[in-house]
């Protein structure tokens, strides 16, 4: 997806936003001749829209918002920074206890906070999201079989740090985010447990193959995410990069993940979101999960397979889209309703292997939703 650069409007003052609760019109250009206004609310100049809940996932994220960080990054985080956007960028892993290594994260995102009233304030305000949903994912990453998995995620900010953790996922962003401000930096650990074929695993043949163990991935998650661009003064594009390495001696290798997100408010109560993204692998990985030695082809009935271990490779793309709607009328408090889908596509070697081409398939399908609430 590719988002180009509008100029943006600059916000009324703060105390007039907060004075006001009339609405005024938002324009919205829709080619030379036709501009359609939409109600806007005068405190979204405040909250201006970020994906990781993913977001559960996703929904970033109900699901995974990479706990690999890796697909389906959703492009916001409507508990992100009630200053400047309606939703933040937060993207990032969110998953399941099995494995969500390779499932965005926001499918399942939190309800925004209320908006900062203390204009004294100097960073972004405290606030604490939490949100629970169903999530329906492949068996395994490359499988054509399904599990539905409950989803869990925790979402924060303490003096201007946030934080969030999506199903084995756990990130801190270390630079402090300050009251409203329209473009915010990112960059801060992050570690995931990796549980890709540790077991649900419903294909006979790659059942054979024998469970992997855990893995422990320790990296770094750095992007940028900017409020007014395309639509409005509160749409949002965020650009991310998450980088995993395997620190317990299991695949022994690491993980790249480049994302790009977009999202907008179509109204006070509802958001829409779209992502891509592309996960690059070291040679390490493929050989792990999805290379076949000759005692796992004689055990398994696949053949023998070495083509994913020979070098790093893009071994999947991703494209994912999700949506919140606010049963209290208000995106920035109370609960809310969320939802996602995310397509993914192995490719290449990866797609190859027998475990793919053979006892799976290389389309994977991801869906998830739940509900949000933000204290």
């Amino acid at each position: 997806m590719h988002a180009s650069h509008v100029e943006t409007k600059s916000a009324p003052p703060q105390d007039e936003a907060f004075a006001l609760r009339r609405q005024s019109l938002t324009r919205v250009s829709r080619g030379a001749d036709h501009r359609i206004f939409i109600p806007m609310p005068m405190s979204f100049t405040r909250l201006a829209c970020r994906l990781h809940l993913f977001a559960l996932c996703v929904g970033g994220g109900l699901a995974a918002a990479p706990a690999h960080a890796e697909d389906f990054a959703l492009p916001y985080d409507l508990a992100g920074d009630p200053d400047t956007r309606l939703a933040a960028s937060d993207n990032e892993p969110a998953r399941y206890v099995q494995d969500t290594s390779d499932l965005d994260e926001n499918i399942l995102l939190p309800a925004a906070r209320p908006q900062d009233d203390n204009p004294e304030r100097k960073w972004s305000r405290d606030y604490l999201a939490v949100g629970a949903g169903v999530l329906s994912t492949p068996s395994y990453n490359g499988s054509d079989d399904r599990n539905i998995l409950p989803a869990f995620y925790l979402r924060g900010r303490v003096s201007g740090f946030s934080f969030s953790t999506r199903g084995t996922n756990f990130q801190v962003d270390l630079i402090r985010q300050r009251r409203g401000q329209k473009t915010d930096f990112k960059f801060g650990p992050i570690i995931n447990l990796r549980s890709d074929r540790t077991g649900r695993i419903k294909d006979p043949q790659v059942e054979a193959l024998g469970e992997k163990k855990m893995a422990v991935e320790l990296g770094i998650s750095a992007g940028v995410t900017h409020t007014g661009v395309l639509t409005s003064e509160y749409d949002q594009i965020g650009f991310r990069v998450v980088g995993l390495k395997d620190i317990s001696g299991k695949h022994g290798s690491w993980v790249v993940s480049p994302t790009l997100d977009y999202g907008t408010p179509i109204s006070k109560r509802a958001y829409l979101g779209a992502s891509v993204s592309v996960n690059v692998y070291g040679k390490g990985f493929g050989r792990y999960y999805y290379d076949i030695d000759p005692l796992g082809s004689a055990a398994s009935g696949l053949p023998v397979y070495t083509g994913a271990g020979r070098k790093a490779t893009a071994g999947k793309y991703t494209i994912g889209v999700a949506g919140a709607y606010a049963l209290s009328g208000d995106l920035r408090k109370g609960f809310v309703l969320v939802g996602g889908a995310q397509y993914g596509r192995l490719t290449g070697r990866y797609a190859d292997s027998p475990i793919v081409s053979q006892a799976g398939s290389a389309d994977q399908w991801l869906f998830g939703g739940g509900v949000a609430y933000q204290f």
